[in-house]
């Protein structure tokens, strides 16, 4: 018996983006279950109080798809109690680095030459393609552990928005729900208690100027044109997303309709 989460949002001091999914409907008329899925940015920083919150929702098991970069840089996850944590890394730490090295370090003139003119969104949107096309044995993984018995979970990157993002988006097509409302969801991390802090080595006024946030802006936005790239690589790699789940994610109908009794009221 999974424990029922406030309907008011909780303020978490030190985690960002956490969110339950539940009440999302499916094209079928039913609705995720509140309680069994949650959503949030890294659990590095959480509180004493955060923990003990966390500790409340009765989960089963933490999904972490950070890389060990990620994990140098933030730290581990606080530990909670009788939880399982599953690092699943969806990024490799060698691609990409210099980037990101370059996006925390960089002045305005490399920001300019790795970033403007859409390289930053079209770079997002690659990203997207290449989980999807890429990780579908992570993804695998996720939607058969849930299936089992993985549940009350917490699915978590850095900032909860893309590696989570697209996991929970996963998740949610698996289950039938209306991707106008997966879409939604998606789109909530971008409110400004929810998004992720951007740090850079300088703390010069110059470093974190209105041109460099707004070069910044698409690597740390929540965007639509983003999830709708990996949905339509489901589209082309496997023609649909009932055969992305049975191909591509392996996923029997038997594990599938667990997967729903799991996850739906």
């Amino acid at each position: 018996m999974t424990q029922q989460v406030p309907s008011t949002e909780p303020e978490l001091a030190g985690v960002r983006n956490f969110r339950d999914v539940g009440g999302l409907p499916t094209v079928d008329g039913r609705r995720v279950r509140p309680g069994v899925l949650f959503r949030s940015g890294h659990l590095a920083h959480a509180t004493g109080e955060d923990a003990a919150f966390l500790t409340t929702l009765g989960l089963h098991t933490i999904f972490d798809f950070r890389n060990a970069a990620d994990q140098k840089l933030e730290g581990p996850d606080v530990a909670l109690p009788g939880v399982r944590n599953v690092n699943l890394p969806l990024s490799d730490p060698a691609d990409g680095a210099e980037f990101w090295k370059m996006v925390r370090d960089g002045d305005l003139d490399q920001l300019r030459a790795i970033l403007s003119d859409g390289k930053g969104a079209n770079r997002m949107i690659a990203s997207y393609r290449m989980i999807i096309k890429d990780r579908t044995g992570e993804h695998s993984q996720v939607l058969h552990a849930l299936a089992e018995d993985s549940v009350p979970a917490l699915m978590h990157c850095a900032a909860g928005k893309d590696r989570a993002g697209l996991s929970v988006a996963v998740t949610l097509l698996a289950v039938g729900v209306e991707r106008e409302a997966i879409v939604d969801d998606y789109l909530k991390s971008n409110a400004k208690h929810r998004r992720y802090k951007v740090h850079r080595s300088s703390s010069a006024a110059s470093a974190y100027s209105p041109e460099v946030m707004e070069l910044l802006s698409p690597l740390f936005d929540a965007r639509a044109e983003y999830l709708t790239a990996a949905f339509d690589t489901i589209e082309e790699t496997w023609g649909g997303v009932d055969t992305y789940l049975e191909k591509g994610l392996k996923l029997a109908p038997e594990t599938r309709e667990r997967l729903r009794e799991r996850l739906l009221d």
